[in-house]
């Protein structure tokens, strides 16, 4: 099964299951549906910063500082946050991600609208991220992570996350 025929719950404005969708069709018709979005740490408190791929279903090639990714079809934020973490960090026996705040990305444009929940997450193992999803990762420590962010282009819900991540730790 491709990742655009994933089936992921459609949700209302208070994240209520309203219906299912193929992946590529809720891209397409802009549905409301849900993400995670992860922090991951190593052991020297570094962040794992990664580009995406070109082949990314949504944007493609940006910069991100969270792995994750959509919840699937009955799977609650805790499963996918822990799911998706050991998937693109490419681990396995990684610990529960701790869950910290939900919010609604919406698209400065309005075409684009998802309820996403924000974890963090500390990897102390070898990351191995796959090649599909990953085309270049470094664990970067903040101070450096903060010089790249008006140079790189990174993805617009990471950044508005990784905002109220700041926001929330202030």
């Amino acid at each position: 099964m491709s990742a655009a025929d994933e089936i992921l719950d459609i949700v209302d404005e208070n994240d209520r299951v309203v219906g299912q969708a193929p992946r590529g069709e809720v891209y397409a018709r802009g549905l409301r549906h849900r993400c995670v979005f992860i922090l991951a740490r190593d052991a020297e408190d570094r962040v794992f910063v990664h580009r995406r791929t070109a082949v990314k279903l949504v944007f493609p090639s940006l910069y991100d500082m969270f792995v994750g990714g959509v919840v699937g079809a009955g799977e609650s934020y805790d499963e996918a946050a822990l799911r998706e973490a050991e998937e693109e960090l490419g681990v396995s026996g990684l610990p529960r991600p701790v869950p910290l705040f939900p919010f609604l990305y919406e698209s400065p444009d309005g075409a684009r609208s998802w309820w996403s929940y924000v974890y963090e997450v500390r990897c102390a193992l070898p990351v191995n991220p796959q090649p599909e999803e990953v085309a270049w990762h470094a664990f970067l420590p903040v101070a450096e992570l903060e010089r790249r962010l008006g140079a790189w282009e990174w993805v617009p819900d990471g950044l508005a996350a990784y905002e109220r991540l700041k926001a929330f730790h202030a």
